[in-house]
């Protein structure tokens, strides 16, 4: 039932950086699995969409922002899978790009007042504690399926690499990617950019997934302001990396992430020689919020 087909290949990005400090990068293109159901979101819903089936619920209810991947993700897994799907939006209804796909896919959205929406066990109890159909599944994913079903991403991976890199925004994909390396005896070592401000408690969300502490390296300094929040430099590499690799980069998650991997290599952070692979988790329907803030550079000779 749940057949899907995973194109996420590894591809070499070139830069003069690249060069001037003899380091090979390449993204895990996880932005290339599907359209609509792409980067993480994919590994996160395959194992709910499995249990959901197997406890034959039907009706899939979860949580998000008017620009949430998640949303978008779960909307067309539902429809093409068999499921009707439900969300509890946070915040007032705002018409963005992304709940008009969830829309055009079949969601029903309920718009929810942000102190209610805090408590997503007592949303769901409140309306679906009698509908034996209903199946609960977390924002973003996040949850223990999730874990299991991005620990796959390492089995994939044909290159050698001495280091990964992954945006975190609950931890969930990061302890995937954690658990693969290890189970996969990779040598390896994680680093976990966080996109939002204060995400010392990510440690906590990551290692509650192991019995020990594993060795992993945590980049505090890339969130920009906090979560879904951009600066201007933040703004304009997204915009050169796009144009100069002809891949593009969200600012809530890929962007930040690349925009660290670029950082500690400028201040040498690797020595010569070192491969390095930065997993891209997709999510670029939020981009189209940005509509209104990017500026371009023109290009003269043309």
């Amino acid at each position: 039932m749940f057949a899907f087909e995973i194109y996420s290949p590894e591809e070499e990005i070139f830069h003069p950086l690249f060069k001037e400090k003899e380091v090979r990068v390449f993204l895990k293109r996880d932005d290339m699995i599907h359209p609509f159901i792409s980067g993480n979101k994919w590994r996160k819903l395959k194992y709910n969409l499995i249990n959901a089936s197997e406890e034959n619920k039907d009706h899939l209810i979860t949580f998000g922002g008017v620009w949430s991947n998640h949303l978008l993700a779960t909307a067309c897994a539902a429809a093409k899978f068999g499921f009707k799907a439900t969300a509890f939006v946070r915040g007032e209804d705002i018409a963005s790009e992304t709940l008009f796909l969830c829309r055009m896919f079949g969601m029903e959205l309920k718009f929810t007042e942000r102190d209610a929406y805090r408590n997503k066990r007592l949303l769901f109890d409140t309306f679906y504690s009698n509908d034996s159909s209903a199946f609960f599944i977390d924002e973003g994913g996040a949850g223990a399926e999730a874990v299991q079903g991005c620990s796959e991403l390492v089995t994939e991976l044909k290159g050698n690499y001495q280091h990964v890199f992954c945006a975190a925004g609950t931890g969930t994909t990061a302890a995937g990617i954690l658990k693969g390396l290890l189970i996969n005896n990779s040598r390896a070592l994680l680093h976990v950019v966080p996109v939002l401000k204060g995400a010392e408690f990510l440690k906590e969300e990551i290692n509650k997934y192991f019995i020990d502490n594993p060795l992993y390296e945590l980049h505090n300094s890339y969130h920009f302001g906090g979560y879904a929040k951009t600066q201007p430099d933040l703004l304009n590499f997204i915009s050169d990396f796009s144009a100069s690799t002809g891949i593009l980069a969200d600012q809530v998650y890929t962007g930040k992430m690349m925009y660290g991997v670029f950082d500690l290599i400028t201040h040498d952070y690797f020595p010569s020689g070192t491969n390095i692979l930065a997993v891209h988790t997709g999510g670029l329907f939020g981009l189209l919020g940005l509509k209104e803030k990017m500026t371009f550079k023109t290009q003269s000779g043309h």
